[in-house]
């Protein structure tokens, strides 16, 4: 499997959980309204403070998640694309410089 798409699929999952507990934190608010608990305008600035801190944290473990990956990967000796793109250059300019020298060869 692809790392990027396994990085993807998890943070897919991230992005979910956020959306399921904004939901909820929208469900108990109303019932906090419904019971007297809270004004409305209490309960918005409530769910909207920890939804904000909620995608600061979210966006900081992403961060964290990626880079410790990178890491790992780099532990294990798994080559960056930009490693893979620079070899696959460096072994088309040897073929042609092969080719050119089997062309001098034959003339």
């Amino acid at each position: 499997m692809d790392s990027n798409d396994w990085l993807k699929q998890l943070l897919m999952v991230g992005i979910g959980t956020t959306s399921l507990m904004a939901e909820k934190l929208g469900e108990v608010s109303d019932q906090w309204v419904k019971d007297g608990k809270i004004n409305p305008d209490q309960a918005t600035a409530f769910v909207d403070d920890l939804l904000n801190q909620i995608k600061t944290e979210q966006s900081q473990l992403e961060s964290n998640f990626e880079r410790q990956l990178r890491n790992i990967l780099q532990d294990l000796g798994v080559p960056r694309q930009s490693e893979v793109d620079e070899l696959r250059g460096r072994i088309d300019r040897l073929e042609r410089q092969l080719r050119d020298l089997e062309n001098q060869r034959w003339r």
